[in-house]
């Protein structure tokens, strides 16, 4: 098989995730990486991963076709840059960049170079969120109503430049970009309204969590959720639709699917309160509905750089494309504008329009 050449800049816990996935996949050959640290450089040696001198000696081998860039936040427009300018197919991590006015220079640089420019926004292939978008293309629940989509730790912000807000830190940046990136990957009405909140529980430099309310043209409505001061987790996943609901509990992908079977039995015998009784919210009888294991679905994160290879050798489609990133990038934007100002954004798709003329 020929095989792609490709590197990596940066070897911190990203740059050495890449190195082990890259070196699973037979269509590539790992040629090296990069690192300003040294420390790092030398980590990568001791895995047998050859470490280049410096940033230029990377760029200027001819057998590195592909670069990832696994570097903090606000260094990736101006290396990705000079990686394409260098002739280099590009693989950024993800958020590609802290404005949508920088993603478009790397855009640009992208077409004016003739090569490939992608983002590593590997949680579409998270098995959770591949088997709640399984439910919800198969009509599982009917018209579904309401998504909520949730992941949250104990444990605060991390410490490092992830907490710094000149450095594309905190939690829109860093998970928000991939459950949003997962829910318009899976939803494709047109965007209504966008309402969000951040809190700055363990940090006041930048946001360590925020709430986002979507509502999407067809009566949907999704809530994406982060928190970093959460010791009692809500369900990564809850879907509700007009025949039934499903939840994820966990990556794990713990869950079930719990549907009606008799809709013309609705009574039910009423809850007792301290305050009184309660019929409307007493559930139904065993016999009008019906529990359902999840279909669980099963992926591999690696099909990816697959795509990469074959997006370059014209055999498919790119997976990631610019116009998505872009619809993701002015998503956060919008986030921070909403919670910023404490209004709802109605204009999203004229945003978005604007962006691609």
């Amino acid at each position: 098989m020929n095989k792609t050449g490709i590197a990596i800049i940066g070897f911190g816990g990203m740059g050495a995730w890449h190195g082990k996935t890259i070196s699973a996949i037979e269509e590539l050959s790992l040629r090296g990486t990069y690192d300003i640290k040294p420390e790092r450089c030398a980590a990568a040696e001791e895995r047998g991963i050859h470490a280049y001198e410096s940033l230029e000696a990377l760029l200027a081998d001819p057998a590195v076709d592909i670069v990832t860039v696994a570097i903090p936040n606000h260094l990736h427009r101006d290396v990705c840059i000079r990686a394409m300018e260098a002739g280099k197919h590009v693989v950024c991590e993800k958020p590609v960049t802290l404005s949508s006015q920088d993603l478009q220079a790397m855009i640009d640089a992208s077409k004016r170079n003739g090569v490939l420019f992608t983002v590593h926004q590997n949680r579409r292939w998270d098995e959770d969120f591949q088997t709640l978008r399984y439910i919800y293309d198969q009509h599982t629940l009917g018209r579904v109503f309401r998504i909520e989509s949730r992941v949250h730790g104990s444990r605060g912000i991390p410490s490092d430049w992830r907490n710094q807000k000149e450095f594309g830190g905190g939690m829109v940046m860093d998970w928000g970009v991939h459950l949003l990136d997962q829910i318009l990957h899976m939803i494709h009405n047109p965007l209504v309204s966008v309402y969000a909140t951040l809190s700055y529980v363990t940090n006041e430099n930048c946001d360590d969590g925020f709430t986002a309310t979507l509502k999407f043209e067809g009566d949907l409505t999704v809530v994406v959720e982060v928190g970093t001061s959460n010791f009692i987790s809500l369900p990564r996943w809850y879907m509700l639709g007009e025949n039934g609901s499903a939840i994820i509990q966990n990556f794990a992908q713990e869950g079930k699917i719990v549907m009606v079977s008799d809709w013309e039995n609705r009574d039910a015998v009423p809850v007792v309160t301290a305050a009184g009784l309660t019929k409307t919210m007493a559930p139904r009888t065993s016999e009008t509905i019906k529990k359902y294991p999840l279909p669980v679905q099963t992926a591999d994160v690696k099909d990816f750089y697959r795509n990469v290879v074959k997006a370059i050798r014209g055999e498919e489609p790119q997976l990631v494309t610019h116009a998505q990133v872009m619809r993701v990038m002015k998503l956060m934007e919008a986030i921070f504008e909403s919670a910023r100002e404490n209004k709802v954004i109605t204009d999203f798709e004229a945003r978005v329009c604007a962006a691609g003329e």
